[in-house]
């Protein structure tokens, strides 16, 4: 009489099965971002536009990077779990970086500059710990967060002097910075909804938000670039 083995126990988490195009997008814009990082600090006219610009690059190389690498691929629990707080918690320092070039540059006196960085640096520290300590939080709470900080950013600057209509090249660069957020605006909507749903076997819903964000992206460059090369102020 033969005994059967009892079959092996396995702590493995089934592989989740993800649209063929996810991660695809940001890890296209990752290698685009590096190249454009490099092309805005070198025009960059004075040593404040370079500091914006570089700080702008760097959280959006962090963003795009990690985004990449974790939408791609199928992780072990633990390593996903803290690739996504990274990946959310990445989203709090985009916004302040990209803020960061318009206060060193489009605001006429240092205060408001400051003020400016303040507000959004504190609350995107405020947010990275929000994400790191709580990733579960439910959606309807921490995406308005992301918006909240965004605009914020807005109000501030308009309250500290912010004049798109000191020069040409700060009209341009106001208005691809609106538009910019209006694409973040419209991703994180997505993202909130789930529209269209998760279903979709090659662009879903989390597609649709990537591309919302690298479309933003381009838009938030061009006007650092008309920025580091037209600055009104700081020069």
């Amino acid at each position: 009489m033969t005994i059967a083995a009892p079959a092996p126990r396995t702590s493995a988490a089934p592989l989740e099965v993800k649209p063929s195009w996810r991660g695809w997008i940001h890890a296209a814009t990752t290698p685009i971002t590096i190249a454009a990082g490099i092309v805005l600090i070198c025009l960059a006219h004075h040593a404040a536009a370079k500091t914006g610009a570089a700080i702008f690059m760097g959280t959006s190389i962090l963003l795009f990077g990690n985004s990449a690498l974790y939408h791609r691929f199928n992780w072990a629990p633990r390593t996903k779990l803290a690739l996504k707080r990274v990946d959310h918690a990445n989203i709090f320092l985009l916004i302040a970086g990209t803020y960061t070039p318009v206060a060193l540059t489009m605001l006429p006196l240092v205060w408001e500059g400051i003020l400016v960085l303040s507000v959004v640096w504190a609350g995107a520290i405020a947010g990275v710990f929000f994400r790191v300590f709580w990733i579960n939080a439910p959606r309807w709470l921490y995406v308005p967060l992301y918006l909240v900080l965004g605009w914020a950013g807005v109000a501030v600057c308009a309250f500290s002097g912010f004049n798109p209509f000191i020069s040409t090249g700060a009209i341009a660069a106001g208005i691809l910075i609106a538009v910019g957020g209006l694409f973040y605006t419209l991703g994180a909507v997505v993202y909130g909804t789930k529209w269209p749903g998760r279903a979709a076997k090659h662009f879903g819903f989390h597609e649709i938000f990537h591309a919302f964000t690298a479309a933003s992206f381009a838009c938030h460059w061009a006007a650092m670039l008309v920025l580091a090369l037209h600055p009104p102020f700081n020069a």
